[in-house]
């Protein structure tokens, strides 16, 4: 009966150990997941300060001002040209050379005999 305990006893705690040691495996499993996370986590957080650090910057809050309101500075000229379209309309028409073919031998002698 000794042994057949301590075969018992040596299962349950085989047993145990190897759950122990597969619940280790898994959490470790999650830490390197979430250690991946983390580094893209803060690489987006990186890039995200850079943007900010750009817009708020003076040059970049002018270039806003210039390109979407249309403001200038004091005694600077703005120059507002049509689009494209409108160009092309409102330009001059140079007509197209047409191509001069020159006649086949056949017809030059055609109009030779006629």
């Amino acid at each position: 009966m000794g042994l057949v305990g301590a075969v018992v006893l040596f299962v349950i705690l085989s047993s145990s150990l190897i759950k122990s040691l597969r619940r280790i495996k898994e959490g470790n499993a999650v830490i390197e997941k979430t250690k991946i996370r983390l580094e893209k986590i803060n690489e987006e957080n990186r890039k995200l300060a850079e943007q900010l650090e750009v817009t708020q910057s003076e040059e970049f809050v002018e270039k806003q001002l210039r390109d979407k309101l249309g403001l200038a500075k004091e005694g600077e000229i703005i120059l507002v040209l049509p689009e494209a379209q409108v160009v092309r309309k409102l330009s001059p028409q140079i007509p197209e050379e047409e191509e001069i073919k020159p006649k086949p031998n056949w017809q030059k002698w055609w109009e030779l005999f006629k």
